[in-house]
């Protein structure tokens, strides 16, 4: 990575070229995906990029195959807009639901299962939307749990975090709230102490770290994690499983070690999304199985993550890892 790369997310083509990220010959392809897709690099993850294909740059700067859908890739893969009862929230279980305060992420991953939505004008909810969210889960007493995601539910100021949580945390009926995010990987310097205290609740918080390669696991993110940890907030991590990434049971097993010596539990290992454009991370679901399978007995119990997929049709995380019908 050239030395000098400004202290800003780098957001196109031209910034991309600039940073040394990509060559001349793959500024129009890069320009003509940014026309669709959001783009962005935090210095913290573009500084990580040791090659145009490496595990880190693969997952963030475009690619032109992002521009051709195969058959079996939809727009809405997860089935949101179907369980959605009002702006921002997706109700697809019966005791926990998602709340989606904004659509803006620090970075913009090439995989996304919600890219055709997210982007940098952001999707921030109106105070009279999140109004309405708030209300509904207030007068839904069966969730029990509200879940944060988007976008990036840490890319709000730690004031606006700190006042959503609180009313939802005064919802009698709702025990456990959590938060979806890759800020503490892709830009640390985002965990503030502020931040720190937002998240510091009388009811129980936990924080999912997607993750997808132990280099993301920098001596500034795990500053950033013990910061959080060091607040009360408990880590739990996700990843997907992509091609040229994480594919191999050395990958996953450095991967998981990673998370547990940043104070992370391995949660969820996720089937790649049929998102338009991700063909070239996709993994079959017998090639998971089997790196799992290899990883039994050389990693302890605490690093083992449930292997899921996304069932057709909205109904959910459904396991698919070893011990489980194919």
């Amino acid at each position: 990575m050239p030395d000098g790369l400004p202290p800003r997310t780098l957001r196109d083509a031209d910034a991309l070229l600039a940073a040394g990220l990509i060559t001349p010959a793959a500024v129009y392809d890069a320009r003509a995906v940014g026309a669709r897709y959001a783009i962005a690099l935090t210095q913290a993850v573009a500084r990580l990029i040791t090659a145009p294909d490496d595990p880190i740059a693969r997952q963030y700067l475009p690619h032109p195959n992002e521009l051709i859908s195969a058959p079996d890739e939809i727009s809405d893969p997860t089935a949101d807009a179907p369980f959605t009862p009002v702006k921002g929230v997706v109700h697809r279980y019966p005791d926990r639901a998602l709340l989606k305060p904004l659509l803006a992420c620090p970075v913009y991953c090439r995989f996304c299962f919600r890219r055709e939505v997210v982007g940098p004008d952001g999707g921030l909810l109106t105070e009279a939307e999140l109004d309405t969210a708030i209300a509904w889960f207030a007068h839904t007493p069966e969730v029990r749990e509200v879940i944060l995601t988007g976008g990036d539910p840490l890319m709000l100021s730690p004031r606006r975090l700190a006042d959503l949580l609180g009313r939802l945390a005064a919802i009698p009926h709702i025990d456990i709230l959590r938060i979806h995010s890759r800020v503490p990987v892709a830009d640390p310097s985002r965990v503030t102490a502020a931040l720190a205290d937002a998240l510091t609740l009388d009811k129980p918080l936990y924080l999912c770290v997607h993750a997808n390669h132990a280099r993301e696991f920098t001596d500034a993110a795990r500053d950033s994690l013990r910061r959080l940890h060091g607040a009360g907030v408990v880590l739990l991590g996700q990843s997907v499983l992509l091609a040229g990434v994480n594919d191999s049971e050395a990958a996953l097993e450095d991967l998981f070690r990673a998370m547990l010596a940043a104070r992370i539990k391995p949660y969820y290992l996720h089937q790649l999304d049929l998102a338009p454009g991700t063909a070239r991370f996709r993994v079959p679901a017998a090639r998971g199985r089997a790196l799992l399978q290899g990883l039994r007995g050389r990693v302890t119990g605490l690093a083992w993550p449930a292997y899921v997929e996304e069932a057709p049709g909205g109904a959910g995380k459904r396991p698919i890892g070893p011990g489980f019908p194919a």
